[in-house]
């Protein structure tokens, strides 16, 4: 069994390429998480996870990740990703994560994350201490991507 994360970050990047997974790369290396090796996850936020404003890892590092992105490659169009996570009020108990990703702006992905964070709330009747959103939009050029996520990560 793996360990229980226990840092936590929101990471976005927008990129733009000439393929779509060279577009998608280039916007992993925008959030700062290209150089890893991404291990994608669900929803839950360990209980005690604290936040983090930056992401420090070595390269290569094996990193848990929660992510949304969308890919277009028609010239004009907008695209966003957005990550949502829930803090629950009692420090003992988990948060959920979720993320979006749709043809709408960055502040438009933002507010269906939220909603969808204190939906996910409700559902659980858990108490909701805090909602942290980060959003990004782009305007396709070639063949654009954006990313929105939140690493899982461990102290070291």
């Amino acid at each position: 069994m793996l360990p229980v994360p226990e840092i936590f970050t929101l990471v976005v990047g927008r990129g733009e390429g000439k393929k779509k997974l060279t577009a998608f790369d280039s916007a992993l290396l925008d959030a700062g998480v290209g150089n890893m090796n991404l291990l994608r996850v669900s929803s839950v936020l360990p209980p005690r996870c604290d936040f983090r404003p930056a992401l420090k890892m070595p390269f290569g590092s094996l990193l848990p990740i929660a992510y949304g992105s969308i890919t277009s490659d028609v010239p004009g169009e907008t695209i966003s990703a957005s990550i949502g996570v829930g803090i629950p009020e009692d420090p003992a108990s988990f948060g959920m994560i979720f993320e979006f990703s749709g043809f709408c702006t960055g502040s438009e992905a933002a507010i269906k994350v939220e909603e969808m964070v204190r939906e996910a709330f409700e559902m659980r009747s858990l108490g909701l201490k805090e909602v942290k959103v980060k959003a990004i939009d782009h305007v396709v050029k070639e063949c654009g991507t954006v990313f929105a996520g939140c690493p899982l990560f461990f102290p070291f």
